[in-house]
């Protein structure tokens, strides 16, 4: 498939998606959001993938919601503005759903400035790397607006909610030391190293069956909204599908093979 405003390569099952407008620092355009909904679409339906790597090209992350973008709604007519807005919300929510829901890992490499929307893409991503010019800002404040992208979601699960109160009602920069030490980062990475870092990483966390990788994902995303009780219900189904998967029998059996041939 040929983008314009991403890029996207697979290495050795690992995907590397590139946010590709690098002159905006990467804002996310209609466009641009277009392009990388049909991406993840097809990195979720493509059982060859096994992770996702998700970072930006030039000097920054994802600068937020493209402004272009902002005035041209602002210039629709009255009775329009709301419809277009929520439109526009269910297509932004739809990115960020198929981050978050891919049945398999998914890694930021923040590179640099990760503002507004950028910030909440890469909360959307199981984990986070990042080098040393990155920084997070939930700047929505500023622009008379709530964070649009899950970061009220997304945000309260990594820091707890009154934290993620403050870095909200201010819209203050987080810059990496601080975003590390209260769970905002996972890893730290050196710039030049970044990319393969989250490469090499993505290779480690999806080695395991990707049968169980899905189902525990699913299970683990909905944890804080659900009793144990039913956590355990689905991790009964779950584990059934699980034992009836090549990768339990395969990994069975070359252990019980091992076996018998040691006490030989």
């Amino acid at each position: 498939m040929t983008y314009q405003l991403i890029e996207l390569s697979v290495e050795q099952g690992i995907a590397t998606l590139r946010l590709n407008r690098p002159e905006k620092r990467n804002a996310m355009s209609d466009d641009m959001r277009s392009e990388l909904i049909e991406a993840l679409e097809m990195i979720t339906a493509d059982k060859s993938i096994r992770a996702l790597v998700l970072t930006g090209n030039g000097k920054g992350f994802c600068a937020g919601g493209d402004i272009s973008g902002m005035e041209k709604r602002m210039q629709a007519p009255a009775g329009e503005l709301a419809y277009n807005g929520w439109h526009r919300q269910q297509r932004v929510h739809h990115a960020v759903s198929l981050l978050h829901t891919m049945p398999k890992p998914t890694i930021a490499a923040v590179n640099g400035p990760a503002s507004g929307l950028g910030a909440d893409t890469a909360l959307a991503c199981d984990f986070i790397i990042a080098s040393e010019g990155a920084n997070f800002t939930w700047s929505y404040i500023n622009r008379g607006i709530i964070p649009d992208g899950g970061g009220m979601y997304f945000l309260p699960r990594r820091v707890g909610l009154v934290k993620a109160k403050e870095l909200i009602f201010s819209g203050r920069k987080v810059d990496l030391e601080e975003a590390a030490q209260i769970g905002i980062v996972d890893r730290v990475s050196k710039s030049e190293a970044l990319v393969a870092d989250a490469q090499a990483w993505a290779k480690e966390l999806s080695k395991g069956s990707a049968t169980a990788l899905a189902l525990g994902k699913t299970i683990l995303n909905q944890t804080f909204e659900t009793t144990a009780a039913q956590v355990f219900a689905q991790g009964s189904q779950a584990q059934g599908i699980c034992y009836t998967s090549t990768e339990h029998r395969e990994s069975v059996m070359a252990f019980l093979e091992k076996a018998a041939a040691a006490k030989k």
